[in-house]
């Protein structure tokens, strides 16, 4: 151990009626060791312990992994204080008493770091253990499992070489569970156990119990820093100098025997959000045997316990009425105290209730609306507290398809509906498997026997999750859960073979690669790829974005480009559309003929004719998103990408394309290569394009305001197009396309006798135009910041090619986020401040909103509310998650 500096203190102590700390001091204790504080402070049966906090985790990586100086002297202060509550000692080999290190940050990170339960044991410890409880199979159960635990996460032996040793001795001595092992075998483990270590590491197991300690303390505090941890906080946005605090804590025994149990639950479902006391447990086992799999938990409840059909284990309610009473009064106190769902850990030994964590448990969106809106309701928390409980990002969870009723569905094994939501996918059988196909663009599904923290990667890159065992509290579960994955845990009937790549089911075959289908609402696995249908949104998602509609500020729109995506944008809730972008109108399989005709044109009047075949089609589809916007405003952004990205690519293509319009394919093909560009993202596009071959504005503009005239005739409503000019660097290139806008306004106006109201304004997208939008303002009525190329052309790098760099600058901390998902607000963000400034002082009613991708991310949206934009347009799925991101972004400026 090496020490540093010293300071005031670094260590909190908790437990039995004591606390140094509380809830509010998260940042300091972590999450657990805040909890266990508060819940001492309570009076609840904490067992005693102390805390070190995340400053001395600071400590450790700043200084070279040394530890402050003073630390051991308040540990050992600390120490003596838990030894005296607990009447025992550390390290007596005639009394001694037993710790477990555990993590704790700031954000919960479920099996993310490391955790050593039973430090203090040894040969002699273990013995006396054996004597002490009048049970020899306790003791040295509980001495394989340190062996093991400790030999793992401190010492590094493979997990996996405990386990083998310990299935080939089950094989060999005919046992099938762990609990059929006697005393002697046990020991004859914890034998093969310590070879096993000595042999990996060329050195004995410690039995010094503080050099235990201390070992433990330190892996926890490496933890923070192994990959599942980091891949998790990049994932969940949690910064990596938050550390974590390490809690150390007297062991209570939850397998002495059949009075014995441990386990986990929630004070409300964490998948419906439903007021029911939701958990398991099992009797005479440890915590981890829970959540790990290897046995099959049962039911708190006896109505749980009824649901689930077919188990005859009696539930806690049945097997310890007095404990399950116990617990029931002190979930209704942490829920009512904390004003949450609480996910808590307990362990019975010998009939007395011990609390080990407390903490807000992780739950499915559907839960989390559910559970928002009905403590809203029950006069727990606020509506605004309401709103800030669900996180925007987590709505996209809502969209989940489901199976549809409809189709016919083979039904090959049942397990537990751990996560909802519906999933196909080409099964994988590692983690490794699910990263690598994902990438490729293959939807997977990561079947495992259980998972671990190692596999949070491939977790998150399969479209579902499945394993044999577990339960609805395993770590595949409640991970899946946190994802919005779905996911069927305790699938017992499907016998996997990894190495062969193949699992069977009720005697049929199937390999790496097969399709199968899960659904996590009901905890069903099926054959082949099943239709889905999308889910309707109503009832508590309703709620409380009416609650989210009433307190936000910014305006949320749709970037849509046919009257399907106007029509979803609606259903969304969407307040008109901010992005139609028309080119892709020009793609239609029905229409590309003309668009490359008039291409091929050799002068203005042969484009003006093919261009008179678009304008028809063009204006219906206008007229068609004006109707179904009903008089909300629709921003139509004129054509903007290169001519070449329309025209044939391969011999066989330009051949056909000759023959259909009359052309030979040498010409075809000449006017291809005359149109390519070495670098087409800053060649010949947006308002070039405009400026080179006025017609084809001119006929989107025609199209456009035929069909506002046409709707506005139709319904009586005021249509109010606003026309948007791409690319735009000067106010010159503006100032020349809005006259020919303007020209056509007054000439269809003219014809038809109604004058349609219309705005011109130009998407930003260029940091010139950034910085000289005062000047463009003078002309422009409005700005849509195109945050997808101003983030290309603030960096210099194309968002197509990035990938194969970006994650390198993610990985070494140089960015951390990456640019084209979240607003890079110091760069690409201070321009848009500064044209919004700029331009409002030129123009006082300018009106500004985003239309790139970073819309309807909550981050973004954030940005905007800060600086005053008015509105933002995503894609239409993503208009729920950008009105409950306003709504946050507007409770954090009240």
């Amino acid at each position: 151990m090496k020490f540093g500096k010293a300071k005031a203190r670094w260590v909190y102590g908790f437990g039995v009626g004591h606390a140094d700390g509380n809830a509010g001091m998260k940042d300091l204790l972590g999450g657990k060791g805040a909890n266990l504080a508060e819940m001492s402070n309570l009076g609840l049966p904490v067992p005693p312990g102390f805390t070190l906090s995340t400053e001395v985790c600071a400590h450790y990586y700043a200084n070279d992994h040394a530890y402050p100086d003073g630390l051991l002297a308040e540990v050992k202060k600390a120490l003596r204080r838990v030894e005296k509550i607990a009447g025992a000692k550390f390290g007596d080999p005639k009394n001694p008493l037993l710790l477990s290190v555990r993590s704790g940050g700031r954000a919960s990170m479920p099996g993310m770091m490391d955790t050593v339960l039973n430090i203090g044991l040894n040969d002699a410890t273990a013995e006396r253990l054996a004597e002490l409880s009048g049970d020899k199979r306790f003791a040295y159960d509980t001495y394989r499992r340190f062996l093991q635990m400790y030999g793992n996460v401190v010492l590094g032996v493979p997990h996996h070489l405990f386990e083998e040793i310990l299935e080939l001795y089950k094989e060999e001595h005919g046992h099938t569970l762990d609990t059929d092992l006697s005393a002697e075998d046990w020991v004859a483990v914890t034998g093969a156990f310590q070879r096993k270590i000595e042999e990996t590491l060329d050195a004995p197991f410690p039995q010094d119990p503080h050099a235990q300690v201390w070992g433990a303390i330190g892996a926890v505090f490496a933890s923070w820093m192994n990959p599942r941890a980091t891949i998790y906080r990049r994932l969940h946005d949690i910064p990596e100098d938050w550390g974590t605090a390490v809690n150390v804590q007297a062991m209570v025994f939850g397998n002495m025997g059949e009075d014995c149990a441990t386990g986990v639950a929630f004070t409300r479902n964490p998948a419906t959000g439903g007021k029911e006391f939701y958990g398991e447990f099992l009797i005479n086992a440890q915590g981890e045997d829970v959540v790990a799999g290897i046995r099959t938990p049962q039911p708190l409840a006896k109505r749980a316990q009824d649901m689930a059909g077919g188990d005859k284990r009696p539930s806690l309610e049945e097997a310890m009425p007095d404990v399950f009473a116990q617990l029931l009064a002190i979930r209704t106190e942490l829920e009512s105290h904390y004003r949450d769902m609480q996910d808590i850990e307990f362990t019975v030994q010998k009939k007395k209730l011990w609390m080990l964590q407390t903490r807000n448990g992780k739950r499915t969106i559907h839960a989390a609306l559910k559970i928002a809106v009905d403590m809203s309701e029950e006069g727990l928390i606020t509506h605004e507290e309401a709103i800030r409980r669900i996180d925007p990002a987590a709505l996209d969870q809502l969209l989940h398809p489901t199976l549809d009723p409809e189709t016919p569905q083979e039904v090959l094994a049942t397990g537990l509906p751990a996560s909802p939501g519906a999933a196909s996918g080409a099964i994988v059988f590692t983690a490794a498997e699910a990263g690598i196909e994902a990438g490729r663009g293959k939807d997977v599904i990561l079947v495992r026997v259980e998972t671990s923290p190692e596999d949070i990667q491939g977790m998150h890159a399969a479209v579902g999750i499945l394993t044999t065992r577990g339960g609805l509290t395993s770590h595949a579960a409640v991970v899946a859960r946190g994802m919005g994955r779905p996911c069927v845990s305790g699938a017992g009937e499907i016998r996997l073979d990894e190495a062969a790549g193949e699992m069977r089911i009720r005697g049929r075959l199937f390999k790496r690669g097969d399709v199968i289908t899960i659904d996590g609402a009901n905890g069903r696995v099926l054959a082949g790829q099943v239709p889905m249908r999308r889910p309707e949104l109503s009832g508590d998602f309703v709620t409380l974005m009416r609650w989210a509609d009433g307190i936000r500020r910014l305006g949320v729109r749709a970037n849509a480009e046919t009257p399907q995506d106007a029509a979803t944008a609606r259903r969304f809730g969407a307040e008109g559309i901010g992005l139609c972008r028309t080119e892709h109108m020009f793609f239609d399989t029905g229409r590309i003929l003309a668009v490359r005709e008039m291409i091929l044109a050799k002068d203005a009047e042969a484009r003006r004719k093919a261009l008179a075949k678009l304008r028809p089609m063009q204006r219906d589809d206008f007229a068609e998103i004006f109707r179904i916007m009903a008089g909300l405003p629709v921003t139509i952004r004129l054509l903007d990408p290169p001519l070449h990205e329309f025209l044939p690519k391969t011999g066989p293509e330009i051949e056909e394309l000759a023959k259909s319009i009359g052309a030979e394919a040498v010409d075809v093909k000449a006017r291809a290569e005359q149109l390519r560009e070495v670098n087409p993202m800053l060649g010949h596009r947006g308002c070039r394009l405009g400026i080179t071959y006025p017609e084809i504005y001119e006929m989107q503009a025609q199209a456009i305001f035929e069909a506002a005239t046409l709707v506005a005739k139709e319904t009586g409503a005021a249509i109010v197009p606003e026309i948007m000019i791409p690319l735009v660097a000067t106010k010159e290139e503006f100032d020349f396309l809005k006259a020919v806008v303007d020209k056509v306004a007054d000439g269809i106006a003219a014809a038809s006798g109604v004058r349609i109201t219309y705005r011109v304004g130009t998407m930003i997208e260029l940091p010139r135009a950034a910085l000289l939008a005062g000047q463009i303002a003078r002309s422009a009525e409005f700005f849509s910041f195109g945050t997808n190329d101003l983030t290309q052309t603030t960096f210099g790098i194309s968002r197509d090619d990035a990938g194969g760099f970006l994650k390198s600058y993610l990985d070494k901390g140089l960015l951390r986020k990456d640019p084209f998902a979240t607003l890079d607000v110091e760069g690409v963000g201070e321009l848009i401040r500064i044209a919004a400034e700029r331009g409002r002082a030129a123009r006082g009613n300018l009106h500004l909103g985003i239309c790139g991708e970073h819309g309807g991310d909550p981050a973004s949206v954030a940005f905007c509310e800060r600086i005053g934009l008015d509105y933002v347009s995503c894609s239409p799925y993503r208009v729920p998650i950008a009105r409950l991101a306003a709504a946050h972004a507007a409770l954090k400026a009240s």
